[in-house]
């Protein structure tokens, strides 16, 4: 007969107890991973259907193929004599000089958006003149007007100046509308920084504009780093724009993307899912490298020290 004593009890009850916890963390790590794997595999599913759709010669590709593999390699030519790499070959034809003409939109745009937006950022919040808080509200407002209300206007005034059906006019459309959210960005970011750098360059004898660049800017990478993102992206995947602000021959990659597809290769999904896998490799890399510092650009100015 075995006399198990109370504190006997107390030290099983109490080994047992972190085996429990241990168990139940297991399993809530376990369902937390098969979440995300069920959430990749949802998001990548279009993209594998553009990848394999655009290895397939036209003659292999159907509604019921479409999630398919290729039923030969994409070197090899289907019954009609086309390979699959002959759909990049043609989306590469038809999207490399507008790739050029987006790469010289988006890139500017986001550099310049920035820029201004902290300037802009930067005088809301350390400059105390009256009524900032309105002029804030009034830059702002851009941000929830819908593109699509002032499109007929904005073409109108585009006819009125003599601006030309360019990447020049969207380069300026697109520098103005990045400007509220911007200037949000910096703004919020700029109220976190502390008051006693600005008093210590006023002690060495800097101005607000000698603070700006030696003080505040050095500090403004992450701020930097979330508007370009945003604008880059924004600039390089606008199509409402493109489309009544410029031209096919003149225009960004998503207007000759969108002939591409509903053109003369209409019947061609192959080149179609090959444009845009070309397409959206720019904002891709972007991300890629630039993405792991997005969360904390925004994160450093939401949040007042």
């Amino acid at each position: 007969m075995t006399v198990t004593t109370g504190i006997e009890r107390r030290v099983n009850v109490a080994g047992a107890a972190p085996t429990g916890n241990k168990a139940r963390r297991r399993l809530s790590r376990t369902g937390k991973y098969v979440l995300l794997i069920v959430f990749v595999v949802v998001v990548l599913m279009p993209v594998y259907v553009l990848l394999v759709t655009s290895l397939k010669p036209p003659s292999d590709v159907s509604a019921a193929t479409s999630w398919g593999l290729p039923l030969r390699w994409p070197w090899q030519a289907g019954p009609d004599g086309l390979t699959g790499f002959e759909n990049w070959s043609t989306a590469w034809d038809a999207l490399a000089a507008p790739l050029g003409r987006t790469f010289l939109l988006a890139i500017p745009a986001a550099i310049i958006s920035a820029m201004l937006g902290s300037m802009n950022g930067f005088v809301l919040s350390r400059w105390r003149f009256p009524y900032a808080n309105v002029v804030f509200t009034l830059i702002l407002f851009g941000m929830f007007i819908p593109y699509q209300a002032i499109m007929v206007p904005l073409v109108q005034m585009k006819t009125a100046l003599g601006m030309p059906s360019s990447i020049v006019t969207l380069l300026i459309v697109h520098i103005i509308y990045g400007l509220p959210i911007c200037t949000l960005i910096f703004r919020n970011y700029y109220e976190g920084v502390p008051n006693e750098l600005m008093e210590a360059s006023r002690v060495d004898g800097a101005g607000m504009l000698g603070s700006y660049w030696r003080i505040i800017l050095p500090l403004s990478l992450p701020g930097f780093v979330v508007t370009i993102i945003w604008q880059f992206t924004s600039a390089w995947n606008d199509y409402l724009f493109a489309l009544f602000l410029s031209d096919a021959n003149q225009g960004p990659v998503s207007l000759s993307l969108v002939n591409l597809s509903q053109g003369a290769q209409l019947s061609n999904y192959g080149a179609s899912m090959a444009g845009a896998l070309i397409a959206s490799l720019p904002t891709l890399v972007v991300y890629i490298i630039l993405g792991k510092y997005f969360i904390g650009g925004l994160m450093s100015g939401s949040v007042k020290s």
